[in-house]
């Protein structure tokens, strides 16, 4: 997703550069039908009842392509379990499926510092989330963002990620993550210069190889790049 909402318009000529038939596709498969089937065997039947209420509402909503993908979801909830993550940020909530996907995998008394210049996507997937319980762990704010972060989770506007990168590589704990998403930016990375694209993923595109360039050379990190969802690259600070 993207904190400038705007950018996300495309007309449904534009969509059909894409390859698959339903809007906001988030899967990077060549096959729809071998995407699908990674949902419904590995995905859905795991997904929480909360999670899917909210990804079945943020389908509705008219900018629902900036929404995380159920399988990047299901991801970033194990993830999370595996490092014993207590004290998250995520910068970019839209309507809260990954937040939501993070609170339910942290401990009861963990934190996570939710950042968004827009409260109102917030507060359509706000009732899910208290009805799951999981509220108390969640500080929205507008503002700046400090303290000491075991994961950090960006999803917000592409042409800012190295602006993030500058601010969070501080914030986070050595041997903590930074996941950013959509670095594979709808295969556009790795397509010639003049390929046919949806205006916003050409707007985009230079800001996210420029990124994964950056840090492809950033020596205070380990790197993985995964064909999850939209394309998610972890960072592990080593110093």
């Amino acid at each position: 997703m993207t904190l400038n909402g705007g950018a996300n318009t495309e007309t449904n000529d534009e969509h059909q550069v894409s390859g698959h038939q339903e809007v906001g596709h988030k899967s990077l498969l060549q096959s729809d039908a071998l995407y699908q089937y990674i949902l419904e065997t590995s995905v859905y039947p795991r997904e929480p009842e909360p999670m899917k209420e909210l990804r079945e509402i943020t389908a509705k909503h008219p900018w629902n392509i900036m929404t995380t993908s159920a399988d990047e979801g299901q991801f970033l909830n194990m993830l999370l379990k595996l490092v014993n993550a207590k004290n998250t940020m995520e910068i970019g909530v839209f309507t809260g499926y990954s937040l939501l996907a993070t609170a339910l995998a942290l401990p009861e008394d963990g934190k996570i510092l939710a950042m968004d210049i827009n409260r109102d996507n917030y507060e359509l997937g706000l009732p899910i989330i208290e009805k799951a319980g999981v509220a108390h762990k969640i500080d929205f704010k507008k503002g700046k963002y400090h303290g000491t972060y075991d994961f950090i989770f960006v999803d917000a506007d592409k042409d800012n990620y190295i602006n993030y990168h500058k601010r969070l590589i501080d914030l986070v704990k050595v041997g903590g993550l930074i996941g950013y998403d959509n670095t594979l930016w709808n295969g556009s990375v790795a397509a010639p210069p003049d390929a046919p694209m949806r205006k916003y993923v050409r707007y985009y595109r230079d800001f996210v190889l420029e990124f994964n360039k950056a840090l492809g050379a950033d020596l205070r990190i380990e790197i993985c790049m995964l064909p999850v969802g939209d394309g998610i690259t972890l960072c592990r600070r080593i110093n």
